[in-house]
């Protein structure tokens, strides 16, 4: 397999040079590292969302975004599909970069952390990346700073100026399509977290509602994981059977039912407390190859509506 990085590097080209046109930000740090602001200062929008999700999955993934219903009103939906999960969502989408400084705080995903290749995905898969370029998408309320972009190329072992920070908020429409476009995703992610060999999904798909951007980050990130656990839905194509594909979607969870807003309040916004069996879309279709179709878990309109606010 090519560098995650190296096909992500391509389409941060393409960022740069069609910044205006996107409603995309660039700025140089001091210490010559890159930062694109998707969705902090600058507006973003819909086509600078998706290219954030390309870049977030390093091209491996694509995503379209068309207008459907819920609950009777139109609103527009982020799907994404791949036939390298593993690589795509689980070694380069997935938000497992905890990236905090003494002047920073922010949540990353993307290729670059295929460079450090800590987590238990790229032992599973087998996977390290070797590029002297790096991209990471951050969620965040802030432009990163030098010691963001720092932190960044010691663990990815570049130099700042090989590094390309990727910024927006929750509260942004590239936040809301990009966490729409996250189902497969959790699907993917759940799927490995029940024991199932991550060589063994073929492809998979997911679809979201876009949660309406929200006036505060802390309705943005309860809206964008209501949207997934409640109107989300993916498809898996795999190739061995198992008797654990019931417990993939969020209606497995025991807290499910519940709008995200009211488990964060009770949690006092403390992350790490939250089951991680609720972060999965709602329904799942389970294809295996030259054997059974298997169909779990419903969607919840009703609750998504009133997160949304329609």
């Amino acid at each position: 397999m090519e560098s995650l990085n190296r096909m992500a590097i391509e389409l941060v080209d393409e960022a740069l040079d069609y910044a205006e046109e996107l409603n995309v930000g660039g700025y140089d740090l001091e210490n010559e590292a890159t930062v694109l602001d998707f969705g902090v200062e600058f507006d973003g929008g819909i086509e600078a969302g998706l290219l954030l999700t390309e870049i977030q999955t390093a091209g491996l993934a694509t995503p379209s975004y068309e207008l459907g219903d819920l609950d009777g009103a139109s609103l527009p939906y982020v799907e994404l599909s791949t036939d390298q999960p593993a690589l795509s969502l689980l070694c380069s989408q997935k938000a497992g970069w905890e990236l905090v400084t003494e002047d920073f705080e922010g949540l990353g995903s993307g290729p670059a952390r295929a460079l450090v290749a800590e987590e238990e995905e790229f032992r599973r898969v087998g996977y390290t990346d070797a590029f002297d370029l790096t991209a990471l998408a951050v969620e965040t309320e802030a432009i990163p700073t030098e010691s963001a972009a720092a932190q960044v190329a010691d663990l990815a072992e570049v130099e700042p100026s090989s590094v390309f920070l990727l910024a927006y908020r929750t509260a942004s429409l590239a936040g809301s399509i990009t966490n729409a476009a996250r189902a497969a995703e959790l699907a993917t992610f759940r799927l490995a977290e029940l024991g199932y060999d991550l060589r063994d999904i073929v492809s998979a798909t997911g679809r979201a509602p876009v949660a309406p951007v929200a006036a505060d980050e802390q309705t943005a990130i309860a809206r964008t994981n209501d949207a997934i656990a409640y109107g989300g839905t993916a498809h898996l194509t795999v190739r061995e059977d198992a008797d654990i594909f019931d417990a993939v979607p969020s209606v497995a969870a025991e807290d499910h039912g519940r709008p995200f807003g009211d488990i964060f309040d009770e949690l006092d916004w403390d992350f790490e407390e939250v089951p991680s069996d609720l972060f999965a879309p709602a329904s799942v279709t389970i294809d295996v190859l030259g054997g059974p179709t298997y169909v779990h878990g419903e969607t919840d309109e009703e609750l998504v509506a009133r997160s949304f606010d329609l």
